[in-house]
């Protein structure tokens, strides 16, 4: 089946980007070589820490495929057709004494793909079926946007480290009410989960521009209820700071347009109660507390947006930052780092008076030339370690390209070339210390130099001009020297250290490459899987835990992570719906719940 069709522009962009980056393609595509000469030596470094990976929890079979525009046969188990599993990612994940709380979101790579790079064309491969307009549920309501079709209700469990037993309790929320059921049923995923006080909170965008939150007993583990807020419309992550729950949203659709801290004030009599805190403008990703205040990264767009209007989906430029001025270069709403006043300011915590009083610490424009490029960066997870704030960047993959072919339309096909590989970013990771008078801003993994587009340059027909970035990596390439690392995804500090879990999606460009193969020989394996990386200390490089997916290489990204003392529990991101052949030599698909350990070794 062709699923690359040369009419469309995305097609040119995706072939020419199989060839630049994964074929022999110009060295610029390649990453810089690390201090050992090898790209990402210095990264790769292996103290004498190892790990032990436990899989707890996997995603079940959950529907019967056929093929695209085919009504789904009855199962599982599946007399006809091939078992699918839907529930990609762990997308929210809280930890209550032994209890470990999470939910997750379906398919959200065709959400991604739909909502970020206005792809609808309908896809399947042996990996994965996106099926959009054509699916099924699409069909059966016309209303719902193409990007729509493979939503799949979102799903919630409780997993007990104790006993080791998994409790789905979806069936508790569709139970409680009409309301409730039709609240879950129209949530694109359980994208964050928080608690305090004996109140576990669950939340994610709506498939209008609304959030939705549930609430359940973290003792009893009784359902408290659901409710809609109008006014968000995204929702990422929870933080407890100095005894106070503190979370982070987006107004508009898929949180687009601004951005929001809210403070819990709730209760388990009332757990829908919250303050407005911070008005940031764009929307609230991560938060961590340092240092007395609470530090947020921000994103313009986001990764797997539910956006539509009226009218359609919105044009590819509309979640980009604002266009400079000369007034202020620095778009406000361009992702950066936010710093909140002292919790003790107005405190104990965070109130109404200090919404007006963040200041952000950092942009992303003080590190990428490329204006446009710069627009389409998300800041992701960030942590306070050892006195230093650590933070790391986000890139949806082809995103900047599509952007950038938007703005500056190439004339001929060496221009499409030049703009694909000119615009690939992989993660930087940096870190900073924000108090006083001296403020300093470190880059650890990175680039001195990026391609920066001048379209004055060439008599005004444009030109890539390599621009120095004003920072020089202290240990190594961007991307711990894997150009396809293109999330930060979660940073926490367990043990003493600072885990970064990323998003690695070669095992995605590979498709680009050859659509209909299977995967690559076993000696390729290594490439694919997430990255997890840990720093041992903020005096030396990170060492890599794990760079092949924690034990399956279909896990493309370490979604979340809770701690417990030196323990980390981890929700992966494996939307691979079609790898559910138990008798194959192919891991499986779906999320899974993970177990990791610090195992020490003994020197004889």
């Amino acid at each position: 089946m062709r699923r690359l069709r040369p009419s469309t522009g995305r097609s040119v962009v995706a072939a020419l980007l199989a060839v630049l980056i994964l074929g022999a393609g110009p060295a610029a595509a390649a990453p810089v070589a690390g201090p050992d000469g090898a790209a990402g030596g210095a990264a790769g470094h292996h103290g004498g820490l190892r790990h032990e990976t436990t899989l707890l929890a996997k995603a079940p079979v959950d529907e019967c495929f056929v093929d695209i525009g085919i009504d789904y046969p009855a199962g599982p188990p599946c007399e006809a057709g091939q078992a699918k599993v839907n529930q990609s990612y762990v997308w929210g994940l809280t930890r209550h004494k032994h209890r470990l709380w999470f939910g997750t979101g379906a398919n959200i790579n065709c959400m991604t793909s739909g909502n970020n790079l206005r792809n609808t064309t309908p896809t399947r491969n042996a990996d994965w079926v996106c099926e959009y307009g054509q699916s099924q549920i699409a069909r059966r309501n016309p209303q719902l946007p193409a990007t729509l079709g493979d939503h799949r209700t979102p799903r919630l469990y409780t997993y007990d480290t104790k006993s080791r037993q998994m409790i789905e309790r979806t069936d508790v929320v569709r139970a409680a009410s009409p309301d409730d059921a039709n609240r879950l049923s129209t949530t694109a995923g359980i994208r964050a989960a928080g608690n305090h006080r004996g109140v576990v909170l669950f939340g994610g965008p709506a498939l209008g521009a609304t959030l939705n939150l549930f609430a359940f007993d973290a003792d009893t583990g009784a359902f408290l209820g659901s409710r809609t807020y109008a006014e968000y419309g995204n929702i990422r992550h929870f933080l407890v700071a100095d005894g106070e729950l503190y979370t982070g949203v987006g107004v508009g659709p898929n949180g687009g347009e601004r951005g929001l801290v809210l403070r819990w004030t709730g209760s388990k009599s009332n757990p829908f109660s919250f303050t407005e805190v911070a008005n940031l403008p764009a929307q609230a990703v991560d938060l961590a507390a340092h240092q007395g205040r609470i530090y947020v990264t921000t994103w313009v767009g986001a990764e797997a947006a539910v956006a539509t209007t009226s009218a359609g989906p919105v044009s590819p430029t509309a979640d980009i930052a604002d266009a400079p001025t000369a007034d202020d270069p620095v778009p406000p709403n361009v992702a950066g780092v936010w710093m909140s006043p002292k919790l003790s300011d107005n405190g104990p915590g965070l109130d109404s008076r200090d919404a007006d009083r963040w200041t952000r610490v950092w942009s992303v424009l003080d590190y990428e030339p490329d204006p446009i490029v710069a627009r389409t960066y998300g800041l992701g997870g960030l942590a306070s370690y050892n006195g230093k704030l650590y933070w790391g960047t986000m890139h949806v993959p082809l995103k900047s390209t599509t952007v950038h072919l938007t703005v500056y339309p190439p004339v001929d096909e060496q221009g499409i070339r030049d703009s694909v590989r000119n615009t690939q970013r992989a993660i930087g990771i940096f870190r900073g210390s924000f108090q006083g008078h001296h403020q300093q801003v470190d880059l650890l993994y990175g680039a001195p130099q990026l391609p920066a587009y001048d379209p004055a340059a060439n008599d005004g027909a444009g030109q890539w001009v390599t621009t120095p970035t004003g920072y020089t990596p202290l240990y190594g390439p961007s991307g711990f020297g894997n150009p396809f690392l293109n999330y930060t995804w979660k940073m926490v500090v367990a043990g003493g250290r600072l885990y970064v879990g990323t998003m690695d999606w070669s095992y995605l460009a590979k498709e680009l490459v050859q659509p209909e193969s299977a995967p690559a020989a076993a000696d390729e394996e290594p490439d694919f899987g997430a990255d997890l990386y840990v720093f041992e200390s903020t005096s030396k490089p990170a060492a890599a835990v794990d760079t092949t997916g924690l034990g399956n290489y279909l896990n493309y990204g370490v979604r979340s992570m809770v701690v417990d003392g030196s323990t980390v529990y981890i929700g992966t991101a494996n939307p691979m719906n079609l790898r559910t052949d138990l008798t194959d030599d192919v891991p499986e698909g779906g999320w899974e719940l993970l177990k990791l350990t610090p195992k020490h070794h003994h020197h004889h």
